[in-house]
């Protein structure tokens, strides 16, 4: 009977109050960290890659999320032309450029 009424209730009422700031601090903090962590970069990262797909000239040489290397023959809204050899050119999806390896010598 003692054991019931030792972890039945919080011997002060005051305590449940003091928990619960503390419970809703740790979840404010446990935010905050992934916030910084995790969602800050990916979007920051997303800016980025918006940034270098809109800056896309004709010319750039470029390498495709597929590993295709290649260089860019025309561009369009949504994809662009790219010529992988002599002779052969193959339309891609814009967002289907990973990475920019030099962009058009200056003219």
């Amino acid at each position: 009977m003692e054991l019931l009424l030792a972890f039945g209730q919080p011997a002060s009422g005051n305590g449940g109050g003091a928990q619960l700031m503390s419970t809703i601090i740790m979840f404010a903090a446990i935010f905050l960290i992934f916030y910084f962590m995790i969602i800050r970069p990916q979007q920051k990262r997303a800016k980025e890659r918006d940034k270098m797909l809109a800056a896309l000239e004709k010319g750039d040489k470029v390498v495709t999320s597929g590993g295709i290397h290649g260089t860019i023959a025309g561009i369009e809204d949504k994809s662009v032309l790219l010529q992988i050899a002599d002779n052969v050119k193959v339309k891609v999806e814009r967002s289907a450029i990973n990475i920019v390896l030099e962009k058009k010598a200056a003219s």
